[in-house]
């Protein structure tokens, strides 16, 4: 799969480029707009290492096996948007929706999940004295 997928990139990736030149050397000069080839073959290349770029990273997301659903009530996460009483949450590097128990969480602050409805979480402050989490 990764073959076909890696086929798929480079001939996309090559039809892409080829736009940009038919754009460049028929379509501009109709417009009146000249553009110097040493521009156009820098525009191709940084095109170029974008594509391979944007490929490694989602090649990357595609083999991170995810958090799987069932085992979210319990975990313990960190806050990275105010939770005012709905923000996000970070949980082993995946960001998740979630809405405070109580009062407003601040960035930072170790939440605890106490109840899960399909992908939005709901979570309290996570207190080290109390160990008690209501589900």
């Amino acid at each position: 799969m990764v073959t076909a997928r890696l086929i798929y990139a480079i001939v996309s990736i090559l039809l892409e480029e080829a736009a940009i030149v038919v754009v460049v050397l028929m379509g501009l000069p109709q417009l009146g707009i000249e553009m110097p080839v040493g521009a156009l073959i820098a525009v191709m290349v940084a095109f170029a290492v974008f594509s391979v770029l944007l490929y490694r990273a989602g090649s990357q997301a595609l083999r991170r096996k995810p958090v799987a659903l069932s085992v979210m009530v319990g975990s313990k996460g960190k806050v990275v948007s105010p939770l005012a009483p709905i923000g996000f949450i970070k949980i082993k590097d995946e960001l998740w929706e979630a809405e405070s128990v109580g009062s407003k969480i601040s960035i930072g602050k170790e939440v605890m999940v106490v109840e899960q409805d399909g992908l939005k979480l709901t979570v309290r402050l996570h207190d080290i004295g109390k160990l008690k989490t209501t589900q």
